[in-house]
């Protein structure tokens, strides 16, 4: 397994007591919002975030789209809240600059419309020209006031990497059947993903529990889209370094996409200059046929 680009590129992928929020939009909205328009909707909240970050700090740019709840991984860990998340951005000598831009190439929405996601390219005007051009993922949630970012997750792009073209939104039909959101569900989906990797090797369980059109942001040459671009970054190996668990989740009432949050750690001693653990959020969407959850973006 070539561990060094999966394990150090920051964030990828911890047991320990489990906070689950699930957020829960008002009858009517369920009953009333088009997946379409909300995707829509969100996509174009997030250029109007980024046209506006265009002229500010960069910081302070991708922070105005922070939740009050946002996630931010970090190499300390995850960092919880917009205050800290803020903070964080701001101390992190790579996104100092004049500016900030970004644009989705893909992403999805869940049935309801009160939660989505987005991935694509995010470039710093007026900073560290070798840390300037980035792929990003980002989960949405829908509030009051608007869409709003509740995970994020940069990575600095190799000198030589091509963006690639845009890439088909998920997004649920109209009568989608909405079962209840269930973070606990998403939690299980997450344990139950690291125990196979366990028994099988991450090869085999990054295959088996990813969704076909499942991307991955964290990969060594680019975005790698569809489990068998994701599964080329692993050897066969039968048994897996590394286990992790959920620290906390979220579901969209409807049921059908969710957020995992947590830390991956090692089985064993890490190598030297090498970190024992590292933060990790999981973008998961359950199956409409089989009812099961996989992972579509990480």
């Amino acid at each position: 397994m070539r561990i060094d680009p999966i394990f150090l590129i920051p964030f990828l992928l911890a047991a320990g007591p489990m906070s689950v929020t699930i957020s829960t939009p008002s009858a009517a909205h369920q009953a009333n919002h088009d997946p379409a328009a909300a995707y829509a909707e969100l996509i174009e909240a997030e250029r109007a975030f980024s046209a506006a970050g265009a002229n500010r700090p960069p910081a302070e740019g991708i922070a105005a789209m922070f939740d009050a709840e946002v996630q931010l991984p970090t190499r300390d860990g995850i960092t919880n809240g917009r205050e800290a998340a803020t903070a964080a951005l701001a101390a992190n000598p790579s996104s100092r600059g004049t500016g900030a831009r970004w644009h989705s190439i893909g992403g999805g929405v869940s049935a309801d419309g009160s939660h989505g996601f987005t991935f694509g390219y995010l470039d710093i005007a007026g900073g560290d020209p070798a840390r300037a051009h980035r792929r990003y993922l980002a989960y949405w949630v829908k509030r009051p006031e608007g869409w709003r970012v509740l995970a994020l997750r940069q990575v600095v792009r190799r000198p030589d990497e091509a963006e690639i073209g845009p890439v088909s939104p998920i997004i649920p039909p109209s009568d989608a059947v909405r079962n209840g959101g269930n973070a606990e569900a998403v939690a299980e989906a997450e344990r139950a993903f690291s125990d196979r990797a366990q028994q099988v090797g991450l090869r085999a369980a990054f295959l088996e529990y990813g969704h076909p059109r499942a991307i991955h942001v964290a990969s060594p040459n680019g975005f790698a889209v569809g489990l068998p671009a994701i599964g080329a970054n692993f050897d066969e190996a039968r048994t897996s370094p590394l286990n992790w668990s959920s620290d906390r989740t979220w579901a969209a009432a409807s049921g059908d996409l969710g957020l995992s949050v947590g830390t991956i750690r090692r089985n064993g001693p890490a190598p030297d200059g090498q970190p024992a653990s590292i933060p990790f959020f999981t973008i998961w969407i359950r199956d409409s046929a089989s009812g099961q959850w996989r992972y579509i973006a990480e």
